[in-house]
């Protein structure tokens, strides 16, 4: 089996789902509880069996409740509890086959096998009627996907946001900047759609080879701060944590562990950005999405809005 990757999931022994959330997982693989078998719960798999989801702080306090040694900033779990792994881009033939929606967008990207895959409720069987589709495409062929998706809205083969939508979106989010900056930010990247009236998104994640480069760890908290800064480099500003190298004269790097902020500006950009400073061995970098609300902290690009 390949190493374990960021939009995975993993099954524990006693048959709780948590998604993968990081690519560091050598030691304890670090993921975010999502279905825990209940028999009153809403979803079920093929076989009947009935599970409830969790949301972010349900997931947490049910950790902490039931399962404390795995609390953490992640949940994270010992290689020995792992009873079974799900791969998005391994279980991607069998999902299409039995959903021609996500069949239809399989078609419209036409990567190649092991490009794309499809996490969320989807890979672990437990959608509803009102379930988005996440797609994931790996590396590269990302870039390849997005593209397709801004022709394929052009040209009428797939429908983009309503404003109703985007309001929805805003309103689950609850970022930290206006609606109108959130809409005029969000609408140039070209990673989420409809399509026959079903949502989906496009998600940013590593090549196996880019797996080892991938920033973790937390550094020394230096303290809160607000820096203006040119963006010389985001060719991974769609990953998690989404990463921006700048041009500043202390800050090298400003990272985003809310989606909200992913692909939230381009190389050559001037931004602002308001997060938790962080020493890392000779490097500073800022941090966006200190906490899941990430309240008080953002990034904008100023370039885009025209300041």
């Amino acid at each position: 089996m390949p190493p374990l990757r960021l939009r995975d999931f993993i099954e524990d022994n006693d048959g709780w789902l948590y998604a993968v959330s990081t690519y560091d997982n050598d030691d304890r693989i670090g993921c975010v509880l999502r279905y825990v078998p209940d028999e009153n719960g809403t979803r079920a798999n093929a076989s009947g069996q009935r599970f409830t989801k969790y949301d972010f702080e349900e997931a947490y306090a049910h950790i902490a409740r039931y399962k404390p040694q795995y609390a953490g900033l992640l949940h994270r779990i010992p290689k020995e509890d792992v009873k079974r792994v799900l791969k998005p881009d391994l279980e991607i033939g069998h999902i299409a086959a039995t959903h021609p929606r996500v069949e239809k967008l399989v078609n419209l990207f036409s990567l190649p096998d092991g490009a794309v895959g499809c996490t969320g409720s989807l890979l672990c069987g437990l959608e509803n009627g009102g379930s988005d589709i996440d797609m994931v495409v790996y590396g590269k062929h990302w870039f390849t996907a997005q593209a397709l998706v801004r022709q394929s809205i052009h040209d009428g083969k797939i429908e983009g946001l309503s404003d109703a939508m985007w309001r929805k979106v805003y309103e689950k989010r609850k970022p930290e900047i206006s609606y109108d900056s959130f809409v005029l930010h969000e609408q140039r990247k070209w990673n989420r759609g409809q399509i026959e009236g079903t949502y989906f998104d496009i998600l940013y994640t590593r090549s196996y080879e880019g797996i080892r480069s991938a920033p973790s760890g937390r550094g020394t908290v230096l303290g809160k701060q607000t820096i203006e800064a040119k963006v010389t480099n985001a060719s991974l500003a769609f990953d998690n944590p989404a990463v921006y190298e700048v041009e500043h004269e202390e800050v090298c790097r400003v990272l985003s562990f809310t989606h909200t902020y992913s692909g939230q500006a381009l190389a050559g950009e001037n931004i602002e950005a308001c997060g938790v400073l962080e020493q890392h061995g000779s490097e500073q970098w800022l941090i966006v999405g200190t906490t899941r609300e990430a309240r008080g902290e953002y990034i904008i690009s100023k370039t885009l809005l025209g300041q």
